[in-house]
């Protein structure tokens, strides 16, 4: 049986790739990645803290609508206390749903990313002319709310066709965070030239974590603050890319809101806090867009 190939990257060994810094000799880039979603009443597709119900789902609905209406708040509280910077995966419907959460993205002077219109539909199940509609609709929105266009896109769902990429690169954008394959930036190819994937780690992402695999709010405080020393550790050997993905409505509740204070006050008060750069992922791309050739695979 020959294996089909996505050939997107080639294969390439972390243990084999050139050395390089972040900015100011750092080692390890840390980004908070808020998905900021906002979902279809009584149909489609959406997250469920237990069983799904006959539609209209009003459990469930209400569940995720406190995502919105409460916790980002009490998740921006905590972001300012600690003086730290966020990007936010933002559904493009949330502009005219609460025009609020925007505002104050534009005010702390965080990074928006692209995320398609709602989640609850994922662009996968799309023929390439209706998700080049999707795209191009979410992108405008973009436009037209903050004059200009996200360098970053991550799917609903994390959801791509075999087409993603390629129209991602056309309409414009820089960087993809849908494919989870390493803890370094990987520049990919498209139709059109280069894109590069930044890492975004599924592993420690709070909604497959607490909802998918049922793991407990302590036990997810663990898996980040394990995940983070170890990165810490490795990081001398070669510069690595933290990031910690976050949904209003499950991390936002106030007992999984008490581990993530725990969480990010590890982090900034780490013995070894002199090795971070917390950034975003459009810094990132800027950085890794001014390295010298053959830094970074698919060079």
């Amino acid at each position: 049986m020959e294996l089909k190939k996505h050939g997107r990257y080639d294969y390439s060994p972390i243990i084999e790739r050139p050395d390089y810094d972040w900015p100011e000799g750092k080692r390890l880039a840390v980004y908070i990645g808020l998905n900021i979603e906002h979902f279809s009443f009584g149909e489609g597709l959406g997250h469920t803290p237990t069983n799904p119900g006959v539609q209209p789902d009003v459990r469930n609905y209400a569940w995720r609508d406190y995502g919105l209406r409460v916790g980002i708040w009490r998740v921006f509280n905590l972001l300012d206390e600690l003086g730290l910077p966020a990007c936010h995966l933002m559904n493009t419907a949330v502009y005219d749903y609460a025009p609020q959460i925007p505002a104050y993205i534009r005010k702390r002077g965080d990074e928006f990313i692209g995320h398609g219109i709602t989640n609850s539909e994922q662009q996968g199940e799309y023929a390439e002319s209706e998700e080049k509609v999707l795209i191009k609709n979410a992108t405008s929105t973009f436009k037209k709310h903050e004059g200009k266009v996200p360098a970053g896109w991550m799917g609903p769902w994390i959801s791509e066709s075999h087409y993603t990429p390629d129209l991602l690169k056309e309409a414009g954008y820089q960087f993809i965070m849908d494919w989870s394959c390493d803890d370094q930036p990987v520049w990919m190819r498209t139709r059109s030239g280069k894109l590069l994937m930044i890492p975004y780690h599924i592993e420690i992402n709070d909604s497959p974590a607490q909802l998918s695999r049922r793991h407990t709010a302590d036990d997810f405080t663990g898996m980040v603050t394990g995940h983070f020393d170890e990165q810490i550790s490795q990081c001398e050997k070669q510069p690595l890319v933290f990031s910690l993905a976050l949904h209003t409505f499950v991390v936002g509740q106030p007992y999984r809101l008490a581990g993530l204070r725990d969480i990010l006050t590890h982090m900034v008060n780490h013995k070894e806090a002199n090795k971070i750069w917390f950034t975003r992922p459009g810094d990132i791309y800027k950085h890794i867009s001014a390295l010298p050739a053959g830094c970074v695979p698919g060079d």
